[in-house]
């Protein structure tokens, strides 16, 4: 793939595109999935939990967008930290960042394969999901569980997909996402409508007192808030495909603002609807089939086509897992090309492919790490996701102060208003979350910690290895020592902390 390395990734995505990417990977499986997980721990103030992480995560989204204008470079938060970090520094960011991506892709892998198979059981073309066998693969005498091998598929035929176009999957998340929307918008609406029919699952206000748990209290809250953080993880991978937007500076923080409220909104209305026909007991005791369950409750059961309420909510499902999925398939494969660009990662990784204009390498490599996340626990690859999307959203609030500090005339098209409050809140927020959300790990899940230790590890090994590969190249180079002579006379034009 000779001289694809000076190509550039080509801007075939608009407002609406960059919009249904961050939309697409927030209204995921999250808000199936840890809907009745929130209402087990904080009770009817579930509702609260979403709501807040929503202001949480909005401070960090007014970083996102200033450093996107300022610097539009694909790569989303390594891109950002890259200009005020040193190389290690930065290097970490993009190792952590590139990582909680793919497991996420993981995740959101094996959210689809069950829903999908409740969605062919409602059809009658299989049994329950949990009666399904193993799959016999042709080629190696392998059982495999069904659910792992719809979740390998989902993922191969994204990355095929992702691999060849980039105007293709940015389509395919346009369509999806506009889909799923309307799904909990018709499930909103059903679940409104019930409210005073009298039944004992209509919508009724006092499914909300009281409030809180009578054990915990408010301060079950915070515990919850941490755990379901991740819900809302998904407006940064706008940044990760800047230069293939058009007009980026203008676009990318508009993409942001719009995915993120709309998010916030279609989540309140979703998780307030649930609590209010099910009851917070009922929603918990349903667990990742909660939302599912509200609406075979209140929605009708002779649907044309479709036929009831749960199998339009399993329809929402699977589309919702797809869109999660193909977003993080995005992202994480940018993250991988901007690393292989700035010399982090092996050059390959920062290619443009010659014939379909993508990050071939990187998108092939991040499909590996996917595959493999398949297998780790549910929990544990939800938590470390969790844990690094917090982590990396401290280090974007950081950079955002620092390079205010140290390019104060750079060229900034969107400025946080109220600055250096938002930031600073952001810092600080993120900071209590990840605190929290580490004891809880400490106590419930210590293989989800083991495993993001090793993984920074393991990529301290990777960084001064290359480092060592390419001191080894440059040694052997016959002007190395005259360009070495050469770049000490020069005058030092980076800008990075070293």
């Amino acid at each position: 793939m000779s001289g694809e390395g000076t190509r550039q990734p080509a801007a075939e995505l608009g407002l609406l595109d960059a919009t249904m990417i961050g939309m697409g990977a927030m209204i995921g499986a999250g808000i199936f999935v840890l809907t009745g997980l929130a209402a087990e721990i904080s009770g009817p103030a579930a509702v609260l939990v979403f709501a807040l992480n929503g202001v949480v995560t909005a401070f960090t989204g007014l970083s996102y967008a200033e450093l996107a204008a300022a610097i539009p470079k694909s790569g989303g938060g390594y891109a950002f930290v890259r200009e005020v970090f040193d190389d290690v520094g930065s290097f970490v960011m993009g190792w952590m960042l590139w990582f909680a991506y793919m497991i996420a892709g993981g995740l959101y892998a094996l959210g689809f394969a069950p829903n999908f198979l409740e969605l062919l059981h409602v059809y009658g073309f299989v049994p329950p999901p949990e009666s399904v066998g193993a799959v016999a693969l042709p080629v190696v005498p392998v059982d495999i569980p069904a659910a792992v091998a719809l979740a390998m598929t989902a993922v191969g035929l994204l990355v095929v997909v992702n691999a060849v176009s980039t105007a293709a999957s940015g389509s395919v998340e346009t369509v999806f996402t506009i889909v799923k929307v309307s799904i909990l918008v018709v499930f909103v609406a059903f679940g409104l409508a019930s409210a005073g029919g009298g039944g004992e699952t209509s919508f009724t206000l006092q499914n909300f007192d009281p409030l809180f748990p009578d054990a915990a209290g408010a301060a079950s809250i915070l515990p919850a808030m941490g755990l379901t953080f991740i819900a809302f993880e998904g407006y940064d991978l706008i940044t990760t495909v800047t230069e293939e937007v058009e007009n980026p500076r203008e676009n990318i923080p508009k993409a942001i603002f719009v995915s993120l409220a709309a998010t916030v909104v279609v989540y309140l209305a979703v998780v307030t609807v649930a609590v209010g026909t099910l009851g917070a007991e009922g929603l918990a005791a349903a667990g990742e089939a909660g939302i599912a369950r509200a609406a075979t409750s209140f929605m009708p059961t002779d649907l044309p086509i479709i036929r009831n309420g749960g199998a339009v909510i399993v329809f929402g499902a699977v589309f919702s897992t797809v869109t999660a999925l193909n977003a993080v398939v995005i992202a994480s494969s940018r993250v991988a090309f901007s690393m292989g660009r700035e010399g982090q990662l092996l050059p390959s990784f920062g290619d443009i492919h010659h014939r379909y204009g993508t990050p071939f390498v990187a998108i092939l490599a991040s499909a590996v790490v996917m595959l493999a996340s398949v297998s780790l626990p549910t929990a544990s690859a939800g938590n470390m996701s969790s844990l690094f999307f917090l982590l990396s959203f401290i280090v974007v609030n950081v950079a955002v102060i620092r390079l205010r500090r140290r390019r104060p005339d750079m060229a900034r098209p969107y400025e946080i208003p109220y600055y250096p409050i938002p930031p600073l809140l952001g810092i600080a927020l993120n900071t209590i979350l990840a605190g929290v959300l580490v004891e809880y790990l400490l106590r419930t899940d210590r293989l989800a910690l083991a495993l993001s230790a090793g993984w920074i590890a393991v990529g301290l090994v990777v960084y001064y290895a290359l480092e060592r590969y390419r001191g080894r190249s440059a040694d052997t180079t016959p002007d190395s020592e005259g360009a070495a002579a050469g770049a000490a006379d020069a005058p030092n034009t980076d800008e990075r902390d070293g």
